[in-house]
Formats: structure tokens, C-alpha cells, sequence
């Protein structure tokens, strides 16, 4: 497996990202019975506005497997620092190889070394804490439970009141 960056402006990269992101999340349990899957979309309109921090692409013999997404987010009182990861998708064929895993590590570290204050996210903590996430006292996310709400952060500044995410997350929930 070989993990690289989204190519700025290559409708290759953007098409495979469309790809990875909507077939991963097709039938997935968390969307309602028949219900068409956004992630792909979210991941489209933090591109053209030009608010898509880190976009990448895991490659299996040179095939888009695996996609993750890190764009801006502010965090009560911190207008910039945070990060929100997601989506992350994998070709269901190809889960449960250590892919995501791979791509959330590499990001993390990414993020860790370009000075960021941390990385929040919604997600399931039975999966999001391998990497060091974990619920915080007084950070949210308007209408999710708390136990949802994760953050790792990179120094010792705790996020601290509700996350707010793109404009791209809430125009297509």
C-alpha cells in the first residue's frame, strides 16, 4: 500500500476520491435505508473552496483504495489550530487491511507536524481511540451525544466548546 497526496486540479485524483468516498459509505448504517450517501459530496465542496487541508490517497498496485479528509475547524474560542478528520472511506472490498488505520496515523502525524493544535472529529470511539482519541470534558458538537465528540490534541491546549465544522458538513446532513 503506498499513501500520497490528492493532486491539486487532477480530475483523475478527484474523480477516484468520488469513488472511494461514496462507495464506502453506500448501505452503511449510519445513513437512513436507501439513503445516498453525502461524503463524497463533503469532500467536493471543501475542495472548490478551496478549505481541504490535507487530502489522501491510499493506492493498492496503483488503485484508489482508501481516501481521508482534514479541513479547518473552529473549536469554541479557537478560531484556527483545529483540524476536523473526516470523511475517511475505504472500497469495502478492501477493508479491514489496516488501510484507514494507515491513512489516520499518516494524517495525524501530518497534522502533529505542521504545528496544529490537535484534530477533532465525530465518530465511534471503539475505533477512533486506537489513535489516541478520546472524549473531552467541554467539547461538543450541536445535536451529537458527547461520547461521539473526539478529540487527540497535540500540545497541551484542551479544545474546549462545541466544534464548528465547514459550511460543506451541515449543507448536505
Amino acid at each position: 500500500m503506498h499513501i500520497r497526496d490528492e493532486r491539486p486540479g487532477n480530475q483523475q485524483d478527484s474523480r477516484a476520491i468520488t469513488h472511494v468516498e461514496y462507495t464506502a459509505f453506500k448501505g452503511h448504517p449510519m445513513h437512513a435505508p436507501g439513503a445516498e450517501p453525502t461524503e463524497h459530496l463533503i469532500v467536493g465542496r471543501l475542495r472548490a473552496s478551496g478549505d481541504l487541508t490535507l487530502s489522501l490517497l491510499a493506492e493498492v498496485d496503483g488503485e484508489p483504495v482508501g481516501h481521508v479528509a482534514l479541513s479547518p475547524a473552529v473549536v469554541g474560542a479557537d478560531q484556527t489550530g483545529w483540524q476536523l478528520l473526516g470523511p475517511v472511506g475505504v472500497l469495502p472490498t478492501m477493508q479491514g487491511r489496516g488501510i484507514g488505520s494507515a491513512l489516520i496515523r499518516e494524517a495525524l502525524r501530518r497534522m502533529r507536524d505542521a504545528g496544529a493544535l490537535g484534530v477533532v472529529l465525530v465518530g465511534d470511539p471503539g475505533y477512533y481511540t486506537r489513535f489516541g482519541f478520546a472524549c473531552v470534558p467541554g467539547l461538543g458538537y450541536p445535536g451529537v451525544p458527547d461520547q461521539y465528540v473526539l478529540a487527540v490534541r497535540f500540545g497541551q491546549r484542551l479544545p474546549q466548546g462545541d466544534i464548528i465544522a465547514h459550511a460543506a458538513f451541515a449543507e448536505l446532513a
